[in-house]
């Protein structure tokens, strides 16, 4: 399978170096052999038709901070991926870009154009389908392409593919969840630490957690994309960013954590999806399941008959996510191989 990077950032390298490392495993259990035949990075993309060196593109990554490493026959600087894209003979087109709320750029740019050029598209940037993902799941339809994009909500952990596959026959009510490890790691540390939001903060920025512009995260900017891409894939509607209602924790202080607390209740930032969607800090029970801590999400499905069903896991990371990507490229070959 033929496959371009667009974006080499976190997940795009972690994916790099999982392919690299589990290439003989991949081919022998699931008949996968992969080879990457382009990769775009801000700078330049590199193209080559007899596959490009995964190890060879992290050491050019970590060594020149571009792909220049892999030589000028291969890389060329100022190549936009919409190029890339257009003119790599590929089959998968995976889509890494960093999340842009306004626009959905460059990402939404990048989906279109793989679809169009019959490309199947495996996404983990959550800006596209924030903005426009009933949109680009019809254009996905029309071009006769798989859209997949298992790795936007839950980074290594299913929910996207359980609440579909796992929860069929029962009918979902709503949906509501710790969708963003950031904002968690940080009401646990206040309330656990007795520290300031400020300090709270810094500590996830330290850890790498959070970026240097947290605005995302804290502003439950993030968590509303999870909500959104959740609500339309597994309960069929059509939501965008701009049909929730967002609060974030940025106005969260001790004196709130006190007094949930004194009811027994721990403050978390939830996601919820029903009658409307919402993103806002409410007071859990701390024996809900939902009353997970650090950097752990936990998605509670309400559901007819069987109830109450929460799935509980690693909500981010590069490998994680990396794995999504790995699952979504199994499903793809599967259903084409039939």
């Amino acid at each position: 399978m033929r496959i371009v990077l667009v974006g080499f950032g976190v997940v795009g390298r972690s994916f790099a170096e999982l392919i690299d490392r589990e290439a003989r495993k991949l081919e022998l259990d699931y008949g996968l052999r992969l080879k990457i035949v382009g990769i775009a990075d801000q700078k330049g993309a590199a193209v080559s038709d007899e596959g490009i060196d995964p190890r060879k593109a992290l050491e050019s990554k970590t060594e020149k901070g571009t792909l220049e490493g892999l030589g000028a026959e291969v890389y060329t600087r100022g190549m936009k991926a919409v190029e890339l894209i257009r003119e790599a003979d590929a089959e998968v087109m995976i889509e890494s870009t960093p999340t842009e709320l306004k626009r959905g750029e460059p990402g939404l740019s990048h989906i279109k154009m793989a679809m169009q050029n019959g490309r199947h598209v495996i996404c983990t940037n959550k800006g596209p389908l924030a903005i426009a993902m009933p949109a680009l799941i019809e254009l996905a339809h029309h071009n006769d392409v798989m859209f997949k994009f298992s790795g936007t909500v839950g980074g290594g952990t299913p929910v996207l593919d359980f609440a579909k596959k796992c929860l069929e026959g029962s009918e979902i009510r709503s949906i509501s969840g710790i969708l963003n490890g950031t904002s968690n790691f940080i009401l646990s540390k206040m309330a656990a630490e007795g520290v300031a939001m400020a300090d709270a903060l810094a500590e996830a920025q330290r850890l790498g957690y959070a970026e240097a512009d947290p605005t995302y995260d804290i502003g439950g900017f993030d968590t509303a994309c999870k909500l959104v891409i959740t609500s339309n894939y597994v309960m069929g509607s059509s939501l965008s960013i701009r049909d929730v209602d967002i609060r974030g924790i940025t106005e969260v202080t001790q004196e709130d954590i006190a007094k949930a607390k004194a009811r027994e209740g721990v403050i978390k930032l939830i996601g919820r999806v029903g009658s409307s969607a919402k993103v806002s800090p409410e007071v859990v029970s701390s024996t809900h399941p939902l009353n997970v801590s650090g950097t752990f999400n936990a998605v509670c499905f309400d559901t007819h008959p069987a109830g109450e069903i929460t799935l509980v896991g690693k909500g981010a990371g590069g490998m994680e996510t990396a794995t999504a990507v790995l699952r979504d490229l199994i499903e793809i070959r599967r259903t084409f191989t039939r």
